[in-house]
């Protein structure tokens, strides 16, 4: 696909009426139609190593490329700034990484630069019209930026300058709840720990996050249901489970590396059954990229059992499978259900299982779309497994339901005693790598008494109790005038959230918008009266304080605390880390109301740890705990037996099935990455495993509702979304026939989250419904 404009600097600049017009917040129509071919039946292989390559020597070159790889994800070296999937506690090849995470890292490395010069060629305007693509491509930025009211362009200021711009902006709030401090999973804990300690000093919790977008469900269900919100599962338990469910969830695009365990636990018997709207090539058959001898071959088959369950179709399945094992267990007494777990540690079960027998087959099977036989033989897998694990991602957490589906999820992992003891448990698998550690370091809305009395006292300060917003509540009081600064550690705000063009109008009408990145995005173009951007070292770059060189530290998805070094010299002499960003940004603002010693935490970030370890439970002796290789585990309860909600016990819980609801003609879409993607980030524009190449505006459709709605494959078409008598468009995408379940769709984030009503939250967690958006299609202006 060639981008809009042309790929070089030199495009032809438009007219001054054109420089004037309002920047686009929704990335370009694509210039033709993508390349259909028919999706892969195995992932990895030789044509992982070779994407692997290209992205790592194209961007990089030979000597780099081959130095960052080869501390990628080991002990002494930085972690992949793509997933949060653990490292092996013990033995690490030398090629610790997948191919995603090689093109993050080709990402971050790259040659290419964004300078002053460059934002004296572009104005704002021009390139919100160039894809989010190529935008990314152009580099890594070098120095702090200022868009001022009625420029054009961006120019250069100083880091004081900066830092200045804010405070005045900041201390001249009337209140300061009318500022939010958002957070991307990118962030190391003594980047947010500063961050979350500044803010709260400064006399707030709005503290919104990407975990708002994606894993709060899990929180929200794990916390009420066994007293964590994290997963409750180790990387050893994959090597000692005897079936493992992955549910909602594509492991060979959006974390690859859990290919590997996998594929370990299919060699030796593991059953493992997916659950999932479409197919997905990962979980179909793998060839692990490095193992030579298996390049050539028909690669390990990973799926036992695929359940094509349709969009949202969820709870009614999972609760299909609990029925299942209720019955096996009356025929057949004390075989199936953990009788004693049920009795001794869990409470609600009766309710649960009262709701179950009351609940038709008929009723499972029209609301799942699988076929009870199917299911039986789901639940049999299930019966027999003395160890099981539940696997999930953002399939099951961005719907309106999202809790209930987790929540489902549990009542199975209860029924069977599947938590708490080898090879069996929980495992929510996260997105960004330290989307976690934010969390635990405080990055959060609504605090606990516990944190914030342990923060005051270690500080000598009394933080705000009342709770802030998150992401969607930030976007809104944005809107209404409520709040008149965004400040971005990291993330791509406006592509990351939802209703594009609402989302774009709040942050207009702030009066202040900064963000912290690496690499230009869409977010930086769509801003408030004044906008900055301020440049920051990547996770793969040396940190050198006044205090020698600096380490960070990273949790991933299973809990493990461990430390993270660059080992690259920075992009730019003008980088400065995010911690520094942070202290800098609390001195120049609170001044002498913070007794806080923010330059001595920066010139060794050891003394942010120690100060970590007297707030955060489980961090005790951090500094020595951390530098042991490879980390250490933070405590978890129910991993260790012990269930922590207030009874002490584990909850089933009882959920209604959903009703969806579509009209005439209408699909109800989800939204998922490419396989060149991670979150908003673009890498390419090809999807190698579902045939999609050079071009990302597809609709998947099945081919009966083509033939419905009268339409062709092939053929443009324009997306409308249905919600509360509200409509929301998004033009001009390609019709794709695939095995999708009959009335679903599905469509590649960013482009459609345009169609995400700002207002359709999941219940308790208020995740956006990104996964259960109610659409019609109808014929677009063909291309040219």
């Amino acid at each position: 696909m060639a981008d809009t404009w042309n790929s070089g600097q030199a495009a032809k600049k438009g007219s001054s009426e054109e420089l004037a017009a309002r920047p686009s917040a929704q990335p370009p129509l694509e210039e033709r139609p993508p390349d259909i071919e028919p999706a892969k039946e195995v992932a990895g292989g030789v044509p992982a190593v070779v994407s692997s390559l290209q992205h790592v020597f194209g961007q990089m070159g030979l000597v780099r490329g081959t130095q960052l790889l080869l501390k990628v994800n080991q002990k002494d070296g930085f972690d992949c700034p793509g997933c949060a999937w653990p490292d092996p506690d013990a033995h690490r090849t030398v090629t610790e990484f997948c191919e995603n995470g090689a093109k993050a890292v080709a990402e971050e490395g790259t040659s290419a630069r964004v300078t002053p010069e460059f934002f004296r060629q572009w104005s704002v305007e021009e390139l919100s019209r160039q894809t989010d693509h190529w935008l990314g491509k152009q580099g890594r930025l070098t120095h702090p930026m200022v868009l001022n009211e009625g420029a054009t362009h961006y120019e250069p200021l100083s880091w004081e300058e900066a830092f200045a711009l804010v405070a005045e902006e900041l201390n001249a709030l009337g209140s300061p709840d009318e500022a939010c401090f958002y957070t991307s999973g990118r962030t190391s804990n003594e980047a947010a720990f500063l961050y979350q300690l500044f803010v709260r000093q400064f006399g707030t919790n709005n503290l919104p996050d990407c975990a708002d977008l994606c894993h709060e469900s899990s929180g929200a269900a794990l916390v009420e249901t066994v007293g964590i919100g994290k997963g409750t599962v180790t990387l050893e338990d994959f090597d000692k489970a005897e079936a493992i469910f992955v549910i909602g969830q594509n492991p060979g695009t959006n974390h690859p590396r859990m290919l590997t365990s996998l594929q370990a636990a299919a060699r030796r018997g593991c059953q493992i059954v997916s659950i999932n709207p479409l197919p997905e090539t990962g979980l179909n058959r793998f060839k692990h990229p490095q193992e030579p001898l298996q390049l050539l071959g028909p690669g390990t088959a990973i799926n036992r059992l695929w359940l094509q369950v349709r969009i949202n179709g969820d709870v009614a399945l999972l609760q299909g499978l609990g029925k299942a094992l209720l019955e096996e267990d009356a025929k057949f007494p004390g075989r199936v259900l953990a009788r004693d777990f049920i009795s001794q540690r869990t409470v609600g079960f009766e309710a649960y299982a009262a709701a179950l027998r009351a609940l038709s087959w008929d009723e499972v099977v029209e609301q799942s779309g699988v076929p009870r036989e199917q299911i039986l033989a789901a639940a049999e897998i299930l019966a027999r497994s003395e160890g099981t694990i539940f696997c999930w991602a953002m399939g099951l957490t961005q719907h309106r339901n999202a809790v209930a589906n987790i929540q489902e999820v549990v009542n199975l992992a209860l029924l069977r005693g599947s938590i708490g003891r080898p090879g069996a448990g929980l495992c929510p698998v996260r997105g960004h790598s330290n989307v976690q550690g934010d969390r635990t370091m405080g990055i959060l809305e609504k605090p606990s008494a516990a944190f914030l009395g342990a923060l005051g006292r270690e500080f000598g300060f009394t933080p705000p109790q009342r709770p802030g917003l998150d992401t969607v509540a930030t976007i809104r009081a944005m809107h209404e005038g409520q709040v008149k600064v965004l400040f971005a550690l990291g993330g791509n705000f406006l592509s990351a959230t939802p209703d594009t063009e609402f989302t774009a109008e709040a942050l207009r009408r702030t009066r202040l918008t900064a963000h912290v990145s690496t690499k230009l995005n869409r977010g930086h173009l769509i801003h408030g009266r004044r906008a900055l951007i301020l440049p920051c070292l990547g996770r793969t770059e040396r940190d050198t304080q006044a205090g020698g060189d600096q380490f960070v530290t990273v949790e991933n998805s299973m809990g493990v605390v461990h430390a993270s070094r660059g080992t690259v010299e920075p992009a730019a002499s003008s980088l400065r880390s995010e911690p520094d960003i942070v202290a800098s940004l609390a001195r120049a603002t609170l001044g002498a109301r913070s007794r806080v010693d923010w330059a001595g935490g920066v010139e060794d970030y050891d003394r942010i740890r120690e100060r970590i370890s007297r707030v955060v439970p489980g961090f005790a002796s951090f500094n020595q705990r951390v530098r042991e290789p490879g980390g250490f585990y933070l405590p978890n309860g129910p991993r260790e037996g012990r269930f922590t909600t207030p009874s002490g016990k584990a909850h089933f819980t009882v959920h209604p099935l959903p009703r969806i609801e579509l009209g005439p003609g209408q699909l109800l879409m989800m939204t998922l990455r490419s396989h060149d993607q991670y979150n908003t980030t673009i890498y390419g524009l090809d999807d190698r495993y579902r045939g999609i190449r050079n071009g990302r505006r597809v609709v998947l459709m099945n081919p009966e509702d083509i033939r419905g709605l009268g339409l062709e494959e092939g053929q443009s078409v324009d997306l409308t979304s249905h919600f509360q008598g509200e409509t929301r468009l998004a033009q001009r995408f390609v019709v794709v026939p695939y095995r999708i379940p009959r009335r679903c769709a599905a469509t590649y984030f960013p482009e459609t989250n345009v169609l995400v009503p700002i207002d359709s939250l999941a219940e308790k967690s208020r995740t956006p419904t990104s996964k259960s958006i109610v659409i019609s299609v109808a014929p677009s202006q063909e291309w040219t």
